[in-house]
């Protein structure tokens, strides 16, 4: 009976379940308020069993069967979750053309492809942004006209709101001088002629046929091609740490249930589908979400997506007052707000999550309204619904956000890409309340962290770099575009991180380093918190652990 009370005082002496492996030696950042940091982690199963100093933490180690992984001073971290991916299968066949300064090099990389494929088979690849060109003018059809006569030509800018084609695809399309633009789109046209230059904004985009020559495989070929591709993505994700992936609208559920089974799933993903006001697809929709229930660790339905305008790129986002650098544009709404509304009320009353992408400050403000509606018609809940972006806001509306329990899901590197362009085409007094991570938490808002892949790299390090710096990727003097909303290095892990996992439910066991939490940790090369701000992009993950396993180590 004495011993069963000392027990029971002193829980410090009973015996210490022993950990599979511990952490020694880092600069924990452990996202939970209640403890920010730490020396070590020790890990049982799939769950953090004790967070503390090294000497707390050693009396979890039992040399036989414990793994001890000395962090030697490096920053330990939750493991990344990006609250925004287009994640899916990488190809072979992609041409990439990030960071293209010189629009030759877009000829030269599609007259390689063609050399490669068959008449007719269709090139296609993307992430060219016309503001890195030397000339900074959108690209022209006559750049891969002729390298490409017998072929058709898609190339994706790196927003993926518009596209180059060739002059096959539009006449396989039907495209003419005299084709009229679509609803919520552009065909952008030479000023002289009338004629299109090849450049299909938004909705114009619909108008895409290839006529392609299909590419002959196997069914069995087929299959073990994309199989791949997706073992290739989900390397590449643990190769940078992260360890949460919630995809924007739908992806195949079938196939990350067979990765799954296999036992080769190394990120926890969320998949979403279309916002819509049909009972139908809502029916579907209740059926995969109680498959793929919300209590699940690894492969849940997500939020419903929709999108409410373009990109500023593109000069498609939808704006209050015209552009600046093109007087006769304001954007281009994908809705009308009677649409918009009707959408997420129907949403909204069946208990769905919802996600809109609002680049421009209307079509926030269109989005911060329709989510009030729907809590004044429907009742409020913890809805936690989201403006995907959140990138150009009006000052009233960044207080609305806390209010109303909207998640700004924001994209960090955005900011670094845009910035280029930004004052010249919607001048200094609208940029200040572009890409406001500051004044939104500052406002009460929750801020959620991803990287919109693959208009921007899925590296987390650029959005760090982007989160305390706002600079080009190159650097440059000074203290940044519009300092006063940089954030510091923790508080940009956190969105990163607790953020992310708060804007999809599962702050309760992910996204801290916390005794029974899932072991999501991520082992950078460095001590983040300590590197000069021209270096934090060359930091790399060299330990990733999802669910208590080491699914990415570095090679010394």
């Amino acid at each position: 009976m004495v011993m069963v009370l000392l027990l029971f005082v002193f829980p410090a002496c009973r015996k210490a379940e022993k950990a599979d492996f511990v952490i020694t030696g880092g600069k924990v950042f452990t996202a939970d308020p209640l403890s920010l940091h730490a020396e070590a982690v020790a890990v049982k199963g799939n769950k953090i069993l004790a967070v503390g100093t090294d000497k707390e933490i050693l009396r979890y180690i039992d040399p036989e069967v414990t793994k001890v992984i000395d962090a030697a001073g490096r920053s330990v971290l939750p493991g990344f979750n990006d609250a925004h991916a287009h994640f899916g299968p990488l190809d072979p066949d992609y041409i990439e053309l990030r960071y293209v300064t010189d629009p030759g090099v877009i000829t030269a990389r599609v007259k390689e492809q063609v050399a490669r494929l068959q008449k007719g088979q269709l090139i296609y690849g993307g992430h060219w942004e016309h503001e890195m060109f030397t000339t900074r003018e959108w690209p022209v059809k006559e750049l891969i006209d002729a390298v490409s006569p017998d072929n058709p030509v898609v190339l994706r800018r790196t927003d993926g709101h518009s596209a180059l084609v060739n002059s096959y695809v539009l006449t396989q399309s039907g495209i003419t001088k005299d084709t009229p633009d679509p609803f919520g789109g552009e065909i952008m046209r030479d000023p002289a002629t009338g004629e299109p230059t090849g450049i299909l904004k938004e909705s114009a985009m619909s108008l895409i046929k290839t006529g392609a020559v299909k590419v002959e495989r196997s069914a069995e070929e087929e299959g073990e091609r994309e199989w791949r591709g997706y073992l290739l993505a989900l390397e590449m994700a643990a190769g940078y740490g992260i360890t949460s992936i919630q995809i924007p609208g739908s992806a195949d559920f079938d196939m990350y249930d067979s990765i799954m089974a296999q036992g080769r799933l190394t990120s926890r993903i969320d998949i979403g589908g279309e916002l819509t006001a049909d009972p139908v697809r809502l029916d579907r929709y209740e059926e995969l979400r109680q498959k793929y229930p919300a209590s699940g660790d690894w492969i849940r339905f997500g939020y419903l997506k929709d999108f409410m305008d373009g990109t500023l790129g593109s000069a498609t986002a939808m704006m209050f007052e015209p552009f600046t650098d093109e007087p006769d544009k304001s954007g281009l709404p994908q809705m009308s707000y009677g649409e918009l509304e009707e959408r997420v009320l129907a949403g909204d009353s069946r208990g769905f999550q919802i996600g809109i992408h609002a680049i421009g400050p209307k079509a926030n403000n269109w989005v911060l309204n329709a989510y009030q509606n729907a809590r004044e018609v429907n009742g409020v809940r913890d809805s936690r619904h989201r403006s995907e972006h959140a990138q150009i806001l009006i000052e009233e509306d960044i207080p609305r956000f806390g209010a109303l329990g909207v998640i700004a899901s924001m994209q960090p590197t955005h900011c670094i890409t845009d910035k280029r362009f930004a004052e010249k085409r919607i001048g200094t007094d609208r940029s200040r309340w572009a890409y406001a991570w500051k004044s939104l938490a500052d406002n009460g808002a929750k801020l959620a962290f991803g990287t919109d892949y693959s208009v921007e790299p899925l590296n987390p390090m650029e959005g760090l770099y982007s989160s305390v710096t706002r600079k080009d990727r190159k650097g440059e003097e000074g203290d940044g575009w519009f300092p006063m909303e940089k954030i510091t290095m923790e508080k940009a892990i956190e969105y990163y991180t607790l953020g992310a996992a708060y804007a999809q439910f599962m702050e309760d066991r992910k996204g801290m380093l916390r005794e029974g939490y899932l072991a999501d940790i991520t082992i950078l090369s460095e001590n983040i918190f300590n590197t000069p701000e021209e270096m934090i992009m060359s930091v790399k993950a060299d330990y990733t652990v999802v669910d208590g396993k080491i699914v990415f180590e570095r090679k010394k």
